[in-house]
């Protein structure tokens, strides 16, 4: 498979030939490299701090806090500039939490999400030209204004599980494939 930065992708695929749909296999088997992009959640234990997302794509849903990982960068040098960007803190402990590689039948290039957790952080959550960070206790968890995949990975982030999905959306925001699994996933050296 040409592109792939996650190479369990191809395990995953191969597991569930028979029901991946044809526009996930064609993007994970095509030319375009996986557009790498991260995102950040603080979890305190008992609450996440997610943003409402102002602006752009995903413009109203709350999420984590990220984006694409620029030239010359790890991802986890990206995680960090992004929520210092999008929320003004500096996360003290963050760890990987998990991968989620996401397909779209109006885009050829999959995105490959490394999620990151922390619970301890500096500075206060303040609001930007992107995001509002706002509380949310685990229970209350705002899934009918985030993205549909958020509910099928979420149990496992708030457990502390390692985790790792494939998501298929139809017209950019339809959920209509997806597989997650937890345990650890093969990364790159490169990407550390």
């Amino acid at each position: 498979m040409l592109g792939l930065r996650a190479p369990w992708v191809s395990s995953v695929l191969r597991r569930h030939a028979a029901v991946v749909p044809d526009f996930v296999r064609t993007t994970l088997e095509g030319p375009q490299p996986n557009k790498l992009l991260t995102l950040v959640i603080i979890n305190d234990g008992s609450r996440v701090l997610l943003g409402r997302k102002k602006r752009g794509f995903g413009e109203g849903y709350y999420n984590g806090f990220g984006g694409k990982v620029e030239a010359g960068e790890t991802v986890r040098q990206a995680a960090e500039r992004e929520l210092l960007e999008e929320a003004c803190i500096t996360a003290e402990d963050m760890t990987e939490a998990g991968v989620l590689v996401f397909t779209f039948d109006d885009n050829p290039q999959p995105w490959e999400v490394h999620v990151f957790s922390a619970s301890r952080f500096r500075g206060e959550p303040t609001e930007t030209d992107e995001m509002a960070p706002v509380w949310f206790n685990h229970m209350e968890v705002p899934f009918n204004q985030m993205w549909a995949d958020d509910v099928h990975w979420y149990p496992a982030f708030l457990q502390q599980k390692y985790f790792c999905g494939v998501f298929g959306f139809r017209e950019t925001t339809k959920l209509v494939w997806h597989t997650l699994e937890e345990g650890e996933v093969q990364v790159a050296p490169e990407m550390a």
